[in-house]
């Protein structure tokens, strides 16, 4: 019958339209995301120290990386820094302070060794190890 709408067939595109739109969404956050990774700012730490009080720094052109960042600090057991295997020996939480971020973990204990510190990177700033320091 001329005029007539058939139910069936408008419902079934309008779902597709709904699912088609919900799939332009997610892509378009996935590739939002992987923008944002792939931007991340570059960060240096630093690791200074004797008589196992250590401090630092961290630098970054982008002033959000420079506070609120983990940093943890290492007595190195090889010849090269690994994590994996490493003693974690104190932990802070970086402040910024002007144009840097600083961070101490006070007093550990460990006044002889090689020691490093390792800033975790975030969704806006790379990671970083700082050279190894003898003491």
């Amino acid at each position: 019958m001329p005029g007539a709408t058939d139910e069936g067939g408008e419902m079934r595109t309008r779902k597709i339209l709904i699912a088609a739109a919900a799939l332009a969404l997610c892509a378009g956050f996935t590739m939002a995301s992987l923008a944002i990774a792939s931007e991340r700012a570059n960060t240096i730490v630093t690791i200074h120290g004797q008589e196992g009080d250590y401090h630092g720094t961290i630098f970054s052109k982008r002033g959000g990386c420079l506070g609120d960042r983990i940093v943890k600090v290492f007595k190195q057991k090889g010849d090269h820094q690994n994590p994996k295997r490493d003693t974690v020996i104190g932990t802070d939480t970086s402040e910024r302070s002007g144009d840097h971020g600083v961070w101490s973990i006070g007093n550990s204990g460990f006044k002889h060794g090689d020691f490093y510190a390792k800033v975790r990177r975030n969704d806006a700033c790379r990671g970083n190890y700082s050279k190894t320091i003898h003491r």
